[in-house]
């Protein structure tokens, strides 16, 4: 398929609003312990989608459906909720925001080794170019112009938490855009969006909750509450949460997970720019040269009009 206007639109709306989600994470790290973050955030998102989706409500009336399908959803709902997000803020509590962003960037790299090994899609030169510019760019945000920074990296327990995390994000998105048999034909079942988010989230939530509750068992943390969690709580349940996987489940599927990684690639230079907002700081240079370099990979990258 081609790359729209209105596709590229659904595609960067998602990495727009979680590096939002990074940065709030990383802002409430002293209020919350990270898997009740997740938990807690999960936890509103499935509140929320209750009360303003009326065919997911629906669904919950009537699970039979949902548990003749049980195995894709508790695997997609586990990889995308209850893995990436739990491991992702316990990164951000335990490692560098440079390496959190550099380890996410590789995404694209990791979307294509598992298309390769487990749905035997092999790579194009174009999609390797593209990859390669795509990086070109994060790396030159992260290491703010001076790419001999990079060198100087010293890896920690986030940043293999990190890694985790981004390799669940390529399994789960490869979920979505290649489904199994009894997810394809005339056995699909006939869902909205809402129903296929509330169909993972029931066993993603489940996940959420249970790591949470093992955190605090082992002694986490108390919470401190206030305004300012309650503001990043309303924000990482909609925006990254609703909003940001409606948007990526929709162009994922139409685009492909392999062209969608490119688009994740906006995250971390979104990231910086907020971060460089919040600190009263002008974009610099190489901002906008590495805006450059992921765009001419998304375009380097993108099937060609027939």
């Amino acid at each position: 398929m081609s790359l729209t206007p209105r596709l590229a639109l659904m595609l960067t709306l998602p990495p727009l609003l979680w590096a939002g989600n990074a940065v709030v994470g990383r802002a409430v790290g002293a209020q919350v312990p990270p898997l009740l973050l997740n938990a807690m955030r999960w936890t509103l998102a499935f509140a929320l989608l209750v009360l303003v989706a009326p065919r997911a409500r629906a669904l919950l009336q009537d699970l039979t459906p949902l548990w003749r399908r049980w195995g894709y959803f508790a695997l997609s709902g586990l990889l995308g909720m209850g893995c990436y997000n739990a491991l992702q803020y316990q990164a951000l509590h335990s490692s560098t925001a440079l390496n959190v962003t550099l380890i996410a960037a590789s995404l694209p790299v990791w979307m294509l080794a598992v298309g390769a090994m487990i749905y035997r899609v092999w790579p194009t030169r174009r999609q390797l170019a593209g990859a390669a510019l795509s990086l070109a760019g994060v790396a030159l945000v992260i290491s703010r112009g001076r790419l001999e920074r990079l060198a100087e990296v010293q890896f920690v327990r986030g940043d293999l938490l990190m890694l985790l995390a981004v390799i669940s994000w390529a399994f789960y998105s490869w979920l979505l855009a290649r489904p199994p048999a009894h997810m394809r034909g005339d056995d699909r079942p006939d869902w909205d969006w809402s129903q296929l988010l509330m169909a993972q989230l029931v066993f993603g939530l489940a996940f959420g909750v249970a790591s949470a509750g093992v955190e605090q068992a082992i002694g986490a943390a108390p919470v401190r509450w206030g305004w300012p969690l309650a503001a990043a709580l309303a924000y990482v349940a909609i925006g990254p949460s609703l909003i940001a996987y409606r948007c990526w489940g929709l162009g994922v599927a139409q685009a492909g997970p392999t062209l969608a990684a490119f688009f994740g690639n906006l995250t971390p230079v979104f990231a910086a720019l907020m971060s460089a907002a919040l600190l009263g700081e002008w974009p610099a240079w190489f901002h906008g040269a590495a805006f450059a370099l992921i765009a001419a990979g998304i375009a380097v990258s993108a099937p060609r009009r027939g």
